[in-house]
């Protein structure tokens, strides 16, 4: 079984690091004239993996936006998952979960396990409660070949006063926890199996978080493109552990519309070729 940093890395090296994100807004279904709906959710991500195909190797979901449709959603989200993956994406599930004991087993078993309606290859998970809370989902991702992005660095204003806070360690709250999953990460060549999201809206060392220890963790990024930072900034806000880091553009390309995603997927692919 290929882990999951090793098959990360070669979904990089096919494909490029840009990852599509797939979120069906209300704003952006009315901008492809689709209806509010889970038909026009489902039209608009299936059409976004289509155009992906070739031009990158990994798509992110975001649940919520299925989940607003209830049942319904649910099942646009279980295709849209597992057409990306029979497509050869790798798949991070963007669910952003976390709790303790059985229920984040749960969670892993629901997002991680083979065979599960929501199989991906990775999700999102939220460790507030430290992240030895995680231990039941981080254990089904390393058995299953699967990987885990740990909510580290955020890019809303409001959630700075948390982040950035100073614990007991006397390292940021987010700098602990950037600390804890390099260190589950130890002695991996490559890219370990356990990341995390730090948003690209400013530099990372702005909350605590030193870059050195990210060479080996891949660094999940989004807030590039809509939410205003350029794919070109990526040495400036990520400094050392820019090499490691997946930036993610969504609404900036599928602002563009179905005919206009393709292109719009294509400039951003070039501008961080450049």
């Amino acid at each position: 079984m290929i882990d999951f940093g090793t098959r990360l890395r070669q979904a990089v090296d096919a494909h490029g690091r840009l990852c599509l994100g797939i979120d069906p807004h209300s704003s952006l279904l009315q901008t492809w004239g689709l209806p509010d709906t889970a038909a026009g959710a489902r039209s608009l991500a299936l059409h976004a993996v289509e155009a992906a195909r070739g031009r990158v190797g990994i798509v992110k979901p975001q649940a919520a936006f299925f989940e607003r449709f209830g049942a319904a959603g649910y099942t646009v989200l279980e295709e849209v998952i597992a057409t990306a993956r029979a497509a050869g994406f790798v798949v991070i599930a963007d669910v952003k979960r976390g709790d303790i004991g059985s229920t984040a087993a749960a969670y892993g078993a629901a997002w991680l396990s083979p065979g599960s309606p929501l199989e991906a290859d990775a999700m999102t998970a939220v460790a507030y409660q430290g992240l030895g809370s995680l231990d039941p989902v981080i254990e089904i991702a390393l058995e299953h070949g699967k990987g885990v992005f740990v909510l580290t660095a955020t890019s809303n204003p409001e959630g700075r006063g948390v982040q950035q806070s100073v614990s007991g360690s006397g390292r940021s709250v987010a700098g602990q926890l950037a600390r804890d999953v390099a260190v589950r990460n130890a002695g991996k060549t490559g890219w370990g199996s356990l990341g995390v999201v730090i948003g690209a809206t400013e530099p990372i060392t702005t909350s605590g978080i030193d870059p050195v220890l990210l060479q080996h963790t891949p660094v999940l990024g989004p807030g590039f493109g809509y939410q205003g930072s350029r794919l070109s900034q990526l040495d400036e806000i990520y400094g050392v552990a820019a090499g490691s880091v997946i930036p993610t553009v969504t609404r900036s390309v599928l602002a563009a519309g179905p005919e206009g995603l393709a292109a719009a997927l294509d400039a951003h692919r070039a501008e961080l070729a450049a």
